[in-house]
């Protein structure tokens, strides 16, 4: 199944219902029908204005962040939807520390949804560095759907995928 890039960490159950809905053209009308509305959040003040109304409701005790932004140069192709940077300067003689999130500018034009699960993703990582079984407890409890909307959001990249091949081809 070549078209399901972004599905291989699923069950082979998930894998042949999503071909299903690929072959019989149904997978653009699934996502439109659970998602049918994008957000406004297109500049860099808006998403760090967001980001930060997140962070304060769930992680007070989490590090600043320093800036939100979307990014060009993160990219899906280079499997990443979002980067976490932690940046450790010197400066007269102390460490200073920053945190940075960076958005691929695809979620300018997604459902919010998306983008929130892409935003406490990274937010996550304030304070669990890998996934481990801490790291996704923590997303859950700031986005209790959170499993469900990395699936969709995995789906809506194969759909991306196979427009895009359709185009080209």
């Amino acid at each position: 199944m070549p078209s399901q890039t972004y599905l291989k960490g699923y069950s082979e159950t998930i894998q042949q219902q999503v071909q299903q809905l690929i072959e019989q053209g149904k997978l653009k009308s699934y996502l439109l029908q659970r998602y049918p509305q994008t957000h406004d959040i297109a500049s860099n003040e808006r998403l760090y204005e967001f980001t930060i109304g997140l962070k304060q409701r769930y992680m007070k005790k989490a590090p600043p962040l320093k800036k939100v932004c979307f990014d060009p140069k993160v990219s899906v192709i280079h499997h990443a939807l979002g980067l976490n940077a932690h940046i450790t300067r010197a400066h007269g003689g102390k460490l200073k520390a920053s945190h940075e999130i960076r958005i691929d500018p695809c979620f300018k034009k997604c459902p919010e949804d998306f983008l929130q699960m892409i935003l406490v993703h990274e937010l996550a990582h304030l304070k669990e560095r890998d996934h481990n079984k801490g790291f996704y407890q923590l997303c859950q409890h700031m986005l209790p759907d959170y499993f469900q909307l990395e699936l969709d959001l995995r789906l809506m990249l194969t759909w991306q995928k196979l427009e895009q091949k359709a185009l080209y081809s």
